[in-house]
């Protein structure tokens, strides 16, 4: 990945929007990282000059930079220019796209950065954005040389890199993983902004597209490893955690499944089986949740829904979704725990008819899970890009994150930034 003629190693695309002006800040912190051994010259890009301006004065303010405006260049460009976009990615080395609805804006963006040169990640949590674009855009990437790496955010960075940290720490061959998320919040509650309220209504209003995708792409079956992963009722008790949990709705399952066909396909290792769900507490969030979903899922089949469900995110989502997204109260007081319950087979144990003999047991554990450990995932994935070429696949492509990432020190990196990765328990049964 070549730098040296680019004037910017990073360039944070959407930075005046809600997610990008918190990957500014993070950008920001690594700049000044006091390990950092070199310069990390970097960039605003976006539609309006002045926003940009004020999304940096507010960074230094709360950083306590004041010279931060000037250290931090500024880029011009908008989604329905396309040359803009080509001067954006000529001048970057990585572009970190915070611009979604990925499905109505993502593609641009990708395609320049192909086309110029500059790698690119995004945090979609789209499966059909994510599936297509793999699709589409593989082979041209790799003919480039540069890296495309959608979903490196909360979705699905401690999701895709915490089923391999498993498989790593497993003595033996690792068969299924199932996870299940916990989020904490403090006395006032949790926000979500309504970006990614919109990304789910668009997604499930077009799931038949997505199996059409699916269906076209006619791959082969990843084999089975072990006994096959039962999947759990829609509302069921987990004895672990002493709580209900439901399957988790976004691209977690997807992005993990690909990368263990990438990690099977090209490096022969053997694939894990992985079932996603969310931790949701006692009966009374239980019937709390099941209301919002019946709406939900009532509400998304038709256009005039949508609507509804995009304009009164608030009432909708029972509080969970709003257009102002959370306060910073908020934001400091929450955290996440995703907890990793995993079987398999001890060395020399076949795995044809005998029974898992081990369980494990691991934890990712992080701050707030959209605003401030999706930024630290998405840039520390970059700086990972930057730092660690020799480490990620020989020719550039468009891949999951475990798939780029599988044998770099961005788990290490993760861990320093407060993104902790590590074993419970592990035991013969």
């Amino acid at each position: 990945m070549a730098t040296e003629q680019r004037p910017f190693h990073l360039v944070v695309f959407g930075a005046s929007g809600f997610t990008g002006q918190f990957v500014t800040e993070e950008v920001a912190r690594e700049q000044v990282d006091p390990e950092r051994s070199s310069r990390l010259p970097w960039a605003v890009a976006g539609r309006s000059r002045e926003k940009l301006q004020r999304v940096l004065e507010k960074a230094a303010l709360k950083l306590g930079r004041p010279t931060l405006s000037s250290e931090v260049g500024i880029i011009i460009c908008d989604i329905a220019n396309p040359a803009s976009l080509d001067e954006m990615a000529k001048q970057a080395t990585v572009v970190l796209n915070c611009v979604g609805p990925y499905r109505f804006y993502g593609e641009p963006v990708i395609k320049a950065c192909i086309e110029n040169g500059a790698s690119c990640i995004d945090i979609s949590g789209e499966p059909q954005f994510l599936e297509l674009m793999q699709l589409k855009y593989h082979e041209k990437a790799a003919d480039k040389g540069v890296y495309i790496i959608g979903s490196s955010g909360f979705d699905s960075i401690p999701a895709d890199l915490g089923v391999i940290y498993t498989r790593n720490k497993m003595n033996g061959t690792l068969t299924a993983v199932e996870s299940f998320l916990t989020i904490h919040s403090g006395p006032e509650g949790l926000s979500i902004h309504d970006g990614t309220w919109k990304s789910a209504i668009y997604g499930f209003g077009d799931q038949s597209n997505l199996r059409k995708l699916r269906n076209a792409s006619n791959l082969k079956p990843v084999p089975l490893i072990g006994p096959k992963l039962k999947r759990r009722w829609p509302i069921s008790y987990c004895r672990e955690l002493k709580g209900y949990s439901i399957p988790f709705m976004g691209s977690d399952v997807s992005v993990v499944k690909r990368t263990q066909r990438y990690l099977y396909e090209n490096l022969e290792e053997s694939p894990v089986q992985y079932a996603a769900y969310v931790t949701v507490g006692g009966i009374t969030s239980v019937i709390k949740l099941m209301f919002a979903g019946l709406f939900f899922l009532f509400f998304v089949r038709f256009g005039i829904g949508r609507q509804l469900l995009i304009k009164f995110p608030w009432f909708f989502s029972f509080g969970y979704f709003s257009k102002q997204g959370p306060t910073q109260k908020q934001i400091d007081a929450a955290s996440f725990t995703l907890m990793f319950f995993g079987q398999g087979y001890s060395q020399g144990l076949g795995t044809d008819k005998n029974k898992p003999n081990i369980k494990i047991c691991t934890q990712v554990k992080g701050p707030e899970a959209g605003y401030v450990a999706t930024p630290i995932a998405m840039v520390q994935a970059a700086m990972t890009l930057l730092n660690d070429a020799s480490d990620l696949p020989k020719a550039g492509g468009v891949f999951t994150p475990g798939a780029a990432f599988s044998k770099t020190k961005l788990i290490d990196r993760l861990n320093k930034h407060g993104i902790e990765f590590s074993v419970i328990s592990s035991s013969e049964v």
